[in-house]
């Protein structure tokens, strides 16, 4: 399943590039697109972790820079059967997580300043264990070309406000550069909730097995969940919120009506139904 969503991803994101390389150049402009698209899915399979953690300007630690965060995610991992992911802190006061990489063991689990502050450490745990489920079930490759191709087409999208496409007659066409300045993004962010959404759930009931604590990961949810409504990232993108734990555009506008993550009620309320495993 993970497999077909990847291609989905390839194949509708290159698409809507080739589609937008179409309005701006006619045929050029759509082979144009199409390599840039062949391009980016090359970059993104192989680099997509560096970009997105350059994006949040991500530092990647080690155990003598974050020792306790070193032990909690080595452990996990070592419990799931994984190799431990690199692990990288982004200078954010607003707590929030994410993994990325192209599989298990080029994988990254990235978290915020201001998470490994408010919560405690079975919360932390219960994220983290949440992170290494999209790990163990690939979805980080997923979500990872959703944020690279994504950020590809809205870079193009808000061209059209410089550049406006042309008719067939070569006269310029204001209205078409202004659809496409709107409906590039949008259909971008409504692709990346086509594949998210359900990964979700799924990383949660791994979490909840991996440290049998899903009632840690529910207090930790509605923790961000409201930490991130009082102060949304500065520095998240809808291109790549897909990937965080809690949508980091809660608050944040307009953008905030396309979330790509299941509501946060039922998301708590699936957790505090689970019961509570020994360890």
């Amino acid at each position: 399943m993970n497999q077909a969503k990847t291609l989905l991803i390839i194949v509708a994101m290159t698409g809507l590039l080739v589609w937008i390389g179409g309005y701006f150049g006619g045929q050029s402009g759509m082979v144009l697109a199409l390599a840039i698209g062949l391009v980016m899915n090359g970059v993104s399979y192989f680099f997509s972790d560096k970009i997105v953690l350059a994006s949040y300007g991500a530092r990647v630690v080690d155990q003598a820079d974050a020792p306790e965060l070193y032990a909690i995610v080595a452990n996990l991992a070592q419990r799931a059967g994984l190799p431990t992911p690199r692990i990288a802190i982004i200078p954010e006061d607003t707590p929030n997580a994410f993994a990325t990489g192209r599989n298990p063991e080029h994988a990254v689990v990235a978290v915020t300043e201001g998470i490994m502050r408010i919560l405690s450490r079975p919360e932390l745990e219960a994220v983290i264990g949440h992170e290494l489920g999209h790990v163990k079930h690939r979805d980080i490759l997923i979500g990872s070309l959703a944020a690279v191709l994504a950020q590809a087409i809205m870079f193009l999208s808000r061209m059209a406000f410089w550049i406006s496409p042309r008719d067939e007659e070569g006269r310029s066409n204001p209205l078409a550069g202004i659809a496409i300045m709107i409906l590039g993004p949008l259909a971008a962010i409504l692709l990346q909730m086509a594949v998210s959404r359900s990964r979700e759930y799924l990383a949660d009931d791994y979490s909840a097995h991996l440290t049998g604590r899903p009632d840690m990961l529910a207090s930790a949810l509605e923790r961000l969940q409201a930490y991130n409504q009082q102060l949304p990232m500065a520095s998240a993108e809808p291109a790549t919120a897909h990937m965080m734990i809690v949508n980091p555009l809660s608050g944040g506008g307009l953008m905030s009506l396309f979330s790509t993550h299941p509501p946060m009620e039922v998301r708590v309320e699936r957790l505090r139904r689970m019961p509570i495993e020994a360890r």
